[in-house]
């Protein structure tokens, strides 16, 4: 499948299909939102990027082991014809596979996956469960609690940032801002 044939709605099919969790779902959403505003800033193929974004974790729930997880996923990919480029990058998002970050569009994936994360449940614990109103010094004083989404290195919400160029603090604000265009969505309007 060249990128010229990549189609949004095939791609949330097969993530449907793999993917029964809400939240695991909502997941693959908010990452596609980070990833499509990165594209467009960076004047990339929204399209492409969206798709790596929705894509990067839809084998997980059935395959959660490190030694399946994303690699289970690729096959599936490469046997309905994805590009290499999306492989690639899915390939690339998880340290244990081996498979250096190179592209911008790699960096950009390993950045936005951790930090949509970790936006999400930021949102989620302010008293209006939105985040329409959460800003990025809230997330980094999140940061700074270790008990808060403990799984969730801050190391790498750190890396994430500095892979793609950008400060920590610019690299908040843009994903919470890419991700308010979807708010709906991903379910974090909340009460506002």
């Amino acid at each position: 499948m060249t990128t010229m044939d990549l189609s949004r709605d095939v791609a949330w099919e097969l993530l449907t299909e793999y993917t029964q969790s809400v939240n695991l779902r909502k997941h693959g959403l908010a990452v596609e939102a980070a990833l499509r505003g990165y594209a467009r800033r960076f004047g990339e193929d929204e399209t492409l990027w969206g798709i790596v974004g929705l894509l990067h974790d839809f084998d997980y729930e059935r395959w959660p082991s490190l030694d399946d997880h994303p690699f289970r996923g690729s096959e599936i990919l490469r046997e309905r014809d994805y590009s290499d480029v999306v492989t690639r990058a899915i390939l690339s998002h998880a340290e244990r596979t081996g498979v250096t970050r190179e592209s911008r569009l790699e960096h950009s994936l390993f950045a936005c996956d951790e930090m949509s994360g970790f936006v999400t449940a930021a949102s989620l614990v302010r008293p209006s469960k939105s985040v329409l109103d959460l800003e990025a010094k809230s997330v980094k004083k999140r940061m700074k609690d270790k008990a808060f989404a403990r799984g969730v290195s801050r190391d790498d919400l750190r890396l994430g940032a500095e892979e793609i160029g950008l400060p920590l603090d610019e690299h908040i604000t843009n994903v919470i801002t890419f991700m308010r265009e979807q708010a709906d969505a991903l379910g974090l309007r909340g009460s506002l």
